[in-house]
């Protein structure tokens, strides 16, 4: 095997016998030393190419373009948690104003309780205002909305405590009044004797009359004019069959001269419930229900109670 150089159109070419074991050497020698000039020129070049120095460049760079990114990111949380402040604040606007109405409410109740002597204060805050702010200028802040929170809070909890107080007051008037004498104790009857000094129907001689004598036909329903219990219901000298209701706060009523008694001792018994007949029975010139009211211990006219609106 041969190997033909030409260095030159015009030298003539040298020829180069691989047949003998020196001059392949020598051929071995430079083939391998031109591939290994080539291997450095490459490494050469890549180092060039790709140096510590351009690594960190690139990585400089795609840092850079991920932090960009992460920015993009973090402003639209940012816009997001605004919009759920600026829905918060609404929200606590919301129930501010709830706040006020219901403390508007609370002065009306108290007002028609006739509680007006200090004993509740549903007063509001200060009245605020300003000019209307751009959107962007009108943006609600953490701290704000949770200071107003915590306000509006202990706000609630006064109104709640004072409204139960006013629930509890009146719903104690409702029941006073309830139990308080007020209305007639039979339907479509009328007065035939009043309370005070009169005539003695039977000796003609003067006497203190301690109640009302509603004339009404025999077997009219008599009814109670407040609820309370039962607390004797049978007979007593003079006024024959007799009922009377206990209805608390130093009340008590009398029914009596019934035909009938239709309740007995210690049963409850509400305004207009039925609990006996006019009749005759006892010291009576005809049938009449007697009506008495005592308060504390003392008889007093029942005129004023009578003429009242019955509280159902």
């Amino acid at each position: 095997m041969n190997i033909i150089l030409v260095s030159d159109s015009r030298t003539t070419p040298r020829m180069i016998d691989l047949r003998q074991p020196r001059r392949r050497l020598l051929a071995g020698m430079v083939l391998a030393g031109a591939a290994l000039t080539l291997m450095l020129a490459g490494a050469t070049l890549t180092w060039l190419l790709w140096s510590p120095r351009d690594q960190a460049l690139q990585r400089v760079r795609a840092l850079h373009a991920q932090v960009l990114a992460q920015q993009v990111d973090l402003a639209e949380i940012r816009r997001a948690a605004q919009r759920d402040l600026n829905a918060l604040a609404v929200k606590l606007g919301q129930l501010q104003a709830q706040s006020l109405r219901l403390g508007a409410l609370g002065e009306r109740l108290a007002r028609a309780g006739k509680l007006e002597g200090g004993e509740f204060d549903f007063d509001t805050s200060p009245a605020v205002g300003g000019p209307e702010l751009p959107l962007q200028q009108a943006r609600a802040q953490p701290h704000e909305i949770e200071a107003g929170m915590q306000a509006l809070g202990l706000r609630f909890d006064a109104q709640q405590q004072q409204l139960a107080l006013l629930e509890r007051l009146l719903l104690d008037r409702k029941v006073d009044a309830a139990a308080q004498p007020s209305g007639m104790p039979v339907a479509d009857g009328f007065i035939d004797s009043y309370f005070g000094p009169r005539t003695d129907p039977f000796t003609g001689g003067s006497e203190f009359h301690t109640g009302l004598d509603i004339d009404a036909p025999a077997g009219t329903p008599i009814t109670a004019v407040a609820r309370g219990i039962v607390s004797y219901a049978g007979v007593r000298g003079g006024y024959g069959n007799v009922v009377e209701i206990d209805h608390g706060n130093g009340y008590m009523t009398r029914y009596a001269h019934a035909e009938k008694l239709l309740v007995h001792v210690g049963e409850p018994v509400q305004a207009g419930q039925a609990i006996a007949l006019v009749g005759s029975t006892g010291r009576s010139t005809g049938p009449h229900v007697h009506f008495e009211v005592w308060h504390r211990g003392k008889v007093i006219n029942p005129l004023a109670f009578v003429r009242g609106k019955r509280a159902l």
